[in-house]
């Protein structure tokens, strides 16, 4: 130990045998913990961790830096004094306790999201309060903060035992050779800075083997860095131009016609519906986590069960092959809101110049509709509040519901129950004022911690089969308890999920993953049918429209559903950084560093193989994804 370690840059070689140590540890926890989905030929395995201990040391050659400064420049007679050597265990204390308690976090974060930190951590630091509270009503917090003491501890006491940093702080290494042996580790720095590319984690086509091959500590800085994403600078484009007249021969038809024929890059159309307009009220509730597998009438194999989602499906227009565009609530409201395909980054939720956009709270606001967006949590969060009140609806959220109105609450907000109740005022409400209304409604039951209100004869288990479980009750609750309002008739209910209750899988964008249900309930109005077009989340604003029998200008990606022909049926699916494209059977994703590549996917396994890409498919899937991402970020699809 003494020779390796014996001299003034043994702290460094110290600090990267821990961080080495730990990451690959905790690497080996996650293999375990997802081994069915890990690819674990010896081919896979080595260049996973082959990967990742190159990761590793990129990691260590930035978080050296502090610490060479002090082991290259500190004077001899500094670095002896007793000051300094206290200061050396608190330093090596504070750096093992980080590297555990970043384990323990990063095992945390795979078990809910399947992968490494990613913008999604990122978006977490803002809003403290919900995610601690969230982590402390989810978890058994003395038992982990025991745990990472104790391990923390541990490798104290082994460093303490071995005589380790003894050994170093006793070391008289010249000036000269620390210098030499401290610029070589600069070196090691540069070549991180200038030359290493996140994108070389990509070496396998299972997902699960990408992401071990990260390293925590590396990604959460890459995502911070990467949080907003130039499209023209990541992703294969064309010519602006080229793009907007390829979307009208993808968008235009018959009933909407763009309202500038020479402007190519004037996205506004005019829909013009047939007969009059139908003043019917809306109830749109967007339920957090639903999963299409969820629902037998879509499928269902597991061991979750919605008895009033599926009886509510057979009444229903019931859409059984619709795909959410994200992973996040904000990029589900984004959908359905604005009928735009997924932007690389952060969702337009939480973008600045995001109001007074053609959506569909404008347009029920240009009709004199009463707009509500209820939100049983603080409408703070993921910029909800800021989002739906610049664009056409007032809100109800955690700081408009009174106290008396609440029977049960957890960090996410009043439980979907209460949220109900409120929603049937608020209807009650604007119908006696005689004032047609859209009341948008997001819940929150369905989330970890997974804790709800005592019912009697009710028992939910506190995860997601109980999450799901209370969801339905809470929804069958509410149907009843408007079946005999003087408005229901005249009303159109609309559920839909925000995204599927997770997304992990071996794929780079599992579509499976994706699928939601999507039922439009008004039996005096509508029809049940089960529509089994392929379509999106952003076809939901144009096809309630057209149900609505209105004319209104819109910048919409999304189609009517009901008049959709096969070759016009497609699915948008993302996440922050991969954008894909599902037609028939064939899903093209456009990634950074301008990558394309095309797959062949199961529809009922998911399991996807790749395939040569399509010339035509990757110009329809660039033309959208371009002209979505410009549209916003050039004001163009804002109402004037």
């Amino acid at each position: 130990m003494k020779r390796l370690f014996g001299h003034r840059l043994g702290g460094l070689l110290l600090l990267y045998c821990l961080l080495v140590s730990i990451a690959f540890f905790s690497r080996l926890v996650l293999l375990v913990y997802s081994f069915s989905e890990i690819s674990t030929s010896l081919g896979e395995l080595l260049k996973t961790f082959g990967t990742a201990l190159f990761f590793d040391t990129v990691t260590f050659s930035y978080f050296m830096l502090p610490f060479w400064l002090f082991e290259v420049l500190m004077p001899l007679k500094v670095v002896q004094t007793k000051t300094y050597k206290v200061l050396t265990y608190v330093f090596y204390t504070l750096v093992v306790a980080l590297l555990v308690y970043v384990s323990f976090a990063e095992f945390l974060f795979w078990e809910e999201f399947g992968v490494r930190f990613n913008f999604i951590a990122v978006d977490y630091l803002i809003y403290t309060n919900e995610v601690v509270g969230n982590i402390m009503e989810s978890y058994p917090m003395p038992l982990l903060v025991t745990a990472i003491v104790l391990i923390t501890s541990g490798i104290l006491w082994t460093l303490r035992k071995t005589q380790i940093l003894d050994d170093i702080l006793a070391a008289q290494t010249p000036f000269g050779k620390r210098l030499v042996a401290g610029g070589a580790l600069l070196l090691l720095t540069a070549f991180s800075w200038f030359f290493v590319d996140f994108d070389w984690t990509e070496i396998s086509t299972n997902k699960y083997n990408k992401e071990l091959s990260k390293n925590a500590i590396y990604s959460f800085f890459e995502a911070i860095r990467n949080n907003k994403i130039d499209y023209a600078e990541f992703y294969q484009t064309v010519d602006n131009k080229q793009a907007f007249t390829e979307l009208r021969n993808i968008l235009q038809t018959p009933e909407s016609q763009y309202i500038d024929a020479q402007n190519v890059l004037n996205p506004v159309r005019h829909t013009t519906a047939q007969g009059a307009e139908r003043r019917y009220n809306v109830v749109l509730i967007t339920v957090e986590s639903l999963s299409g597998e969820y629902m037998s009438y879509i499928g269902n194999d597991r061991d979750i069960k919605t008895p009033f989602l599926d009886s509510l499906a057979e009444k229903s227009m019931f859409f059984s092959n619709l795909y959410a565009n994200g992973t996040r609530t904000v990029r589900g409201l984004e959908a359905i809101n604005l009928s735009i395909p997924p932007t690389p980054g952060t969702s337009i939720v939480r973008r600045p110049n995001n109001e007074n956009l053609y959506s569909l709270g404008t347009i029920f606001k240009q009709k004199g509709y009463t707009n509500k967006f209820i939100y049983g949590g603080y409408g703070y969060f993921d910029n909800m509040s800021y989002f739906f009140s610049n664009n056409g609806f007032e809100i109800v959220d955690r700081d408009v519901i009174s106290e008396k109105e609440i029977t049960f609450a957890n960090v996410w907000g009043v439980c979907d129950g209460d949220m109900y109740k409120r929603t049937v005022r608020e209807a009650d409400a604007a119908h006696a004022a005689k004032e047609p209304f859209f009341m948008y409604v997001m819940t929150t039951s369905n989330h970890r911690p997974y804790t709800f209100p005592n019912v009697v004869g009710k028992e939910f288990s506190k995860d997601r089969r109980g999450g799901v479980a209370y969801t339905d009750y809470a929804l069958r609750e509410f149907f009843q308890s408007v079946q005999n309002k003087p408005w229901a008739d005249s009303t159109i209910f609309v559920v839909v999920a925000d995204h599927c209750g997770g997304s992990a899988g071996r794929a780079e964008l599992p579509v499976l993953e994706y699928q939601i249900p999507m039922m439009i309930y008004s039996p005096k109005l509508i029809g049940a049918q089960n529509i089994k077009k392929l379509c999106s989340q952003i076809d939901l604003a144009p096809t309630l429209l057209a149900l609505m029998n209105w004319n209104y200008n819109s910048t919409f990606y999304g189609k009517n559903v009901l008049t959709m022909k096969p070759e016009e049926e497609r699915a948008f699916i993302g996440n922050y950084q991969k954008l894909g494209y599902i037609q028939h059977d064939t899903l093209l994703i456009l990634g950074t560093q301008k990558s394309v590549t095309q797959y062949k996917f199961n529809p009922k396994t998911g399991e996807e193989k790749p395939i040569p890409v399509s010339d035509y498919l990757k110009s329809k899937t660039i033309c959208q994804y371009q002209t979505a991402e410009y549209m916003f970020l050039n004001g163009l699809n804002k109402v004037k």
